[in-house]
């Protein structure tokens, strides 16, 4: 591995680093214009996680080690998801980027998420903590099953490869790969912890799923998980566009200058797809918890139909 690629792998890491917390403040920014509310600072998640990280850290009496890592944990596997997926460029970590760990990873993040949860004994925890197991259980095959579609078309499981391939496709309708985005935008919600599956921005003790397993957290230990999930959502939402908008992204014979062109191409798709989260979460109104069941077995449903399509038509 060269110094370039060792440089471009670095300049991926920092930006999703820098950008995710952006991103998770421009989709807060366009749901309270959508709603016609005033809308809060685009830095507002950079403060947030500044004020947390030199707050001192309050801890449980019968917290155990597994609560104390489990924060390191999860931001750390959401470090390694943004260096394996093609957000900007393919390179150079391409033979480990395997879409199939690229959902291990997120489900190491779950675990680690819920036993911490469950760890300090707490009612609001332990709920939690079942429902985000709940919502996983449910939610990565319907997942799995849009990664197998792309795969299929491309011939391979590595994620860098399949963006590769399908950007090179002639441009045209494909049946499968429209079902099979519309199931990935219905986990992107769900994982994300996302209307209509649960609201990030209330507390209400009998729905919350994400900030249940939070509320024991405090200082340097919530900045981590609040800044693993906003890098959640932005790994999310870079494999949508690596599987449905591939184009842009700048390969390992492509050179700096295609590197360079990359970021404002990328800053665009994050601006459309923020809105859009926006806009869905904005005319869509919350499930109760016994309906998300349904909610992501139509993902699955999907994500199946775009496999048979591709299977039987070839489209």
């Amino acid at each position: 591995m060269d110094r370039t690629a060792i440089l471009t792998q670095l300049l991926q890491i920092a930006a999703a680093l820098a950008v995710a917390p952006l991103f998770m403040g421009w989709v807060t920014q366009c749901r309270a214009w959508l709603q016609n509310r005033t809308a809060p600072s685009l830095w507002l998640p950079y403060r947030a996680i500044h004020k947390l990280f030199h707050k001192d850290a309050v801890l449980a009496q019968d917290a155990s080690p597994l609560f104390r890592a489990a924060p390191y944990v999860v931001f750390g596997t959401m470090v390694v998801a943004a260096a394996i997926i093609p957000s900007m460029s393919t390179l150079p970590l391409t033979p480990a980027a395997d879409a199939i760990a690229l959902v291990g990873l997120f489900a190491t993040a779950r675990v680690f998420m819920s036993l911490a949860a469950m760890d300090v004994g707490t009612a609001f925890g332990t709920l939690g903590a079942r429902r985000e197991m709940m919502v996983g259980f449910l939610a990565e095959p319907a997942l799995l099953m849009v990664i197998f579609v792309a795969s299929l078309i491309s011939a391979t499981t590595a994620l860098p490869v399949i963006s590769a391939r399908l950007a090179t496709q002639a441009i045209g309708l494909y049946p499968s790969l429209a079902f099979t985005a519309v199931a990935f935008t219905l986990v992107l919600l769900a994982e994300n912890a996302r209307i209509p599956v649960d609201n990030p921005a209330t507390h209400l003790e009998l729905t919350m799923i994400h900030e249940a397993m939070l509320l024991e957290y405090s200082a340097r230990h919530l900045a981590l998980m609040e800044w693993a999930a906003a890098l959640k959502l932005f790994n999310y939402a870079c494999i949508g566009f690596a599987l449905f908008l591939p184009w842009g992204v700048a390969t390992g014979e492509a050179g700096p200058l295609a590197l360079v062109l990359s970021i404002p191409l990328l800053a665009v798709k994050l601006a459309c797809a923020g809105l859009g989260i926006a806009l869905i979460e904005t005319l869509s109104a919350k499930l109760r918890v016994f309906r998300v069941p349904e909610f992501l077995a139509t993902a699955f449903l999907f994500a199946v139909l775009g496999m048979l399509v591709h299977l039987l038509l070839g489209a």
